[in-house]
């Protein structure tokens, strides 16, 4: 027995526990995505047809380093979380849909991780 009204017991749980900040997590990373993704497609661009040693070059500055991982964490962040949505929503058996979620977040967090750690080896080996 608690002395809370119902509006109060159940405002900000969402159906999940987290809506809201889900909700507001995927809209900051979609936002974030419009200027890092110029930001990184100008120098990935103009090293794309270049070789490898124009690759490297690129990338062993620490600014278009620093923009490609930011790229890469909000990519896999923002992927992570659209899966997550579509998900939950379409997916109506319990234990597929766990191991559908277990399998998103390993996945996401698996090449997030590959992409940062491939950008900081060209960053710190130039």
């Amino acid at each position: 027995m608690g002395f809370k009204t119902d509006y109060s017991r159940v405002h900000g749980s969402g159906a999940a526990g987290e809506g809201a900040h889900h909700w507001w997590s995927q809209r900051v990373t979609s936002i974030a995505l419009v200027p890092l993704t110029l930001l990184f497609i100008v120098p990935f661009g103009r090293a794309l047809g270049s070789g490898h040693e124009a690759f490297v070059a690129t990338y062993s500055n620490l600014w278009h380093a620093l923009v490609a991982v930011l790229f890469i964490i909000a990519v896999f962040a923002h992927l992570q979380q659209g899966l997550q949505t579509v998900l939950e929503d379409y997916v109506s058996s319990k234990a597929v849909r766990t191991v559908a979620l277990l399998a998103n977040t390993l996945l996401c967090w698996a090449f997030g991780i590959a992409g940062v750690l491939s950008v900081a080896s060209v960053l710190f080996s130039a």
